[in-house]
This record gives structure tokens, sequence and C-alpha cells, in this order.
């Protein structure tokens, strides 16, 4: 069993998110992943990963792990948007690496 935890910037995202059907299936493919099951995910560099959502415009979700069994979410997006989402999700990842060693 992992743990996923939401950064506010990945909650901001979801939340924004207006399709009902979309979300549902991203949080789905999140609970899956909870269980063991990531499925489609590919590491992109800098320790960040990006799960794919078959769905609609190509959801993205990019996580790193942090530790054996805990996971940060930290953005979403789309296959249309991926470039600058994975630029996000490094500098992201950094910021979040730098504060865990405060």
């Amino acid at each position: 069993m992992y743990t996923f935890l939401l950064t506010p910037e990945f909650d901001k995202w979801l939340k924004k998110l207006r399709d009902p059907i979309g979300k549902a299936r991203i949080i789905a493919r999140i609970r899956s992943a909870e269980a063991g099951n990531f499925g489609d995910c590919e590491p992109v560099g800098k320790g960040v990963s990006e799960m794919r959502v078959h769905y609609g415009p190509g959801y993205r979700v990019y996580h790193v792990r942090n530790g054996e069994t805990i996971y940060l979410l930290l953005c979403g997006g789309s296959k249309s948007t991926q470039k600058k989402d994975i630029k996000n999700a490094h500098d992201l990842a950094e910021r979040y690496r730098e504060h865990a060693n405060d």
C-alpha cells in the first residue's frame, strides 16, 4: 500500500478541472496506484514521474517518491501542456526537496 500526498498546486489544478468524468478517472487512477498498480507511468527526469490517464485530452499527473511508500503529487496537466507541466513539476520537486532539508 502506498500513500499519496497532494501539494497545494496539485489540489488547485484538480479542483479547477471542469471535466467531472476526467476528474473521476484521475482520482481512480491515483487510488489504483495507492494499491500498487501504477499502470502507464514513466520517469520524466529529476526524480519526477508522469502518470498518464488515457481519457479526454490525455491527462497527466506528476509525482515524486519520498521514502519507500510515500508519493507527493506535484501537479497535473494534459498532453497539450506536457512540456510546460514537466518543467513546473521539476521546479516543484526541487522546491519541496529544499523544504524537506530545512
